[in-house]
């Protein structure tokens, strides 16, 4: 089992970055399928991207290249750099992990954190 907490979020203006971050505490984060999740109020939540146990990321089409997902397996810590931010980008970040490989998991992952917003304004 792992925790996450999420953290990075905030406001930024349109074309501005962030780094969202989500520590994870419990086993050993290296083995989990890990991604990062967006939900807007009204609409299902959408996976942003995914990087599974050998390092090898999906990103979702929609992000065309602005957001990167890395992260530091010693330190047990997952990270989605956003860059050129738009309004649209505005909504709650999850992060999720799942010891499953990705191509099994899915959406349907077995622990998430609590979230972390993010506002773009125009």
């Amino acid at each position: 089992q792992v925790q996450l907490v999420e953290s990075g979020g905030g406001s930024v203006q349109a074309g501005g970055s962030l780094r969202l971050s989500c520590a994870a505490s419990g086993d050993d984060f290296g083995g989990y399928c890990k991604a990062w999740f967006r939900q807007v109020p009204g609409k299902v939540r959408e996976v942003l991207a995914t990087i599974e146990h050998d390092g090898s990321t999906t990103y979702a089409d929609s992000l065309k290249g602005r957001f990167t997902i890395s992260q530091d397996n010693p330190k047990n810590v997952l990270y989605l750099q956003m860059k050129n931010l738009k309004p649209e980008d505005t909504g709650m970040y999850y992060c999720a992990a799942d010891p499953r490989w990705c191509t099994s998991v899915k959406t349907d992952f077995g622990y998430w954190g609590q979230g972390t917003q993010v506002t773009v304004s125009s």
